[in-house]
């Protein structure tokens, strides 16, 4: 009865810091994008011109990716919880950086704020929620991990845009809001996580130091082509993030914020259904079919050139299919063949990609249009993409092997025969 009694209150325990975790990535998530509505906003008002807008989308990729390849091995020698407070802090560094902006230069300081808190947080995060949701449970970590990061980056552009549209202070309602959400979460992280603790054997005391996440030789292959489909999907989603302000804005309702990341929570909106809707498949098949809604897509924008605004969303609607696809099977090939000590610093390694995916095309198109139209830079940019695309579909049949074993762990029947083999 006691043993019964105590793994009720490990699983408790578990639960609480799980669902705490999610909580926080989705806070965090939901502050990086936050700003997504209202840039043409800070733009009116600092008078700043499109190539300080680029740079503005860029600071969030060059910032995150160190961020990520420091912390994310931070996170497996010193612990979860002291790496998720850190996060927590340099989020509200951010959020008061956009509160108190009177210039562009406390927006770039609010970006790296925001930049540094996801970074700092995406490997302990992903490691913490995978090691407590096991391949078993009904929502497996790879997946819930995967749903959080989704539905932040939905519900950022989505509530600021409502909150600028229909409540005053439309530049700082909004974070006014996320700086109390994270008062909530340090709060409960306090509570909920557990602080780190010696397990099996005992930790040998180690000095942490900057170092890159080592691969294992067996994971590379899978790793590369895992990463390269996580690339790609965040990269397409990219496109219409960075896209869609701009071509609403040559509309009739294109001053309504609310209009704008109301679009925009929606292509994420269709990611969190395809993912939800692609656990049920293998990981090497939600990347191919995800891999080839992206190209889709890409080919429906490209064809179009975003002149037309009914078939530039209606190929954003397939674009989120494809990520949500895409970006969950790349993240479950690369979960089941990592080793359990090493699950913060490859997925931060991993998630690095996803991050420079999800910034690099708002770059390419502000670089592209000081020499072109915005829709011819939007259609050479969709065409390369294709070409991408169709290398990483290519990859995934040369690694479907591995990728398809991965995900279909041998059964505990086939072990215990293994084992009485041995005997």
């Amino acid at each position: 009865m006691a043993d019964v009694a105590d793994q009720r209150a490990i699983k408790t325990v578990s639960e609480r810091a799980v669902r705490t975790t999610v909580l926080l990535v989705v806070v965090l998530t939901a502050g990086a994008y936050l700003p997504s509505p209202l840039y043409p906003d800070y733009q009116r008002l600092f008078g700043y011109d499109d190539l300080v807008m680029t740079l503005l989308f860029a600071t969030f990729a060059l910032v995150s990716g160190p961020a990520l390849l420091l912390c994310g091995p931070a996170a497996d020698l010193v612990g979860d919880r002291p790496v998720l407070r850190l996060s927590v802090l340099l989020a509200a560094a951010g959020s008061c950086c956009f509160l108190l902006a009177d210039s562009p230069f406390w927006l770039f300081t609010g970006r790296i704020g925001h930049a540094l808190a996801l970074g700092a947080a995406t490997g302990a995060a992903q490691a913490l929620i995978a090691r407590h949701r096991g391949p078993t449970a009904r929502v497996a970590g790879p997946l819930l991990a995967g749903l959080a990061f989704a539905a932040g980056t939905a519900l950022g552009p989505v509530a600021s845009g409502v909150l600028a549209e229909y409540v005053p202070g439309m530049l700082t309602t909004p974070y006014v809001l996320h700086l109390a959400l994270l008062a909530w979460v340090w709060h409960r992280l306090r509570r909920t996580v557990p602080a780190p603790m010696a397990t099996g054997e005992e930790r040998v005391p180690r000095r942490w130091r900057p170092t890159r996440p080592h691969i294992p030789p067996a994971l590379r292959a899978l790793f590369l082509v895992a990463g390269l489909t996580g690339f790609l999907a965040w990269a397409v989603v990219g496109i219409y993030l960075a896209l869609l302000p701009a071509l609403l804005e040559q509309t009739p309702h294109g001053d309504h914020p609310a209009l704008t990341g109301g679009v925009l929570g929606s292509v994420l909106l269709w990611s969190l259904l395809a993912q939800l809707a692609a656990a049920r498949r293998t990981a090497y098949a939600a990347q191919r079919y995800g891999l080839a809604a992206l190209a889709g897509s890409l080919v429906l924008l490209a064809a179009t050139g975003a002149a037309s605004l009914p078939a530039t969303l209606g190929s954003a609607v397939l674009a989120g299919i494809g990520h949500g696809l895409a970006y969950s099977g790349a993240a479950r090939a690369v979960d089941a063949r990592t080793p359990a000590g090493q699950r913060a610093g490859i997925g931060a390694a991993l998630y690095l990609l996803f991050y420079w995916g999800s910034g690099a095309p708002a770059v390419a198109v502000g670089l592209l249009t000081t020499r072109m139209p915005l829709t011819t830079a939007v259609a050479w940019l969709s065409w390369g993409g294709v070409a991408l695309t169709a290398l990483a579909l290519t990859a995934t049949f040369r690694v479907g092997a591995g990728s398809h074993t991965a995900a279909h762990p041998p059964a505990a029947s086939d072990i215990d025969h293994q084992i009485l083999q041995r005997r």
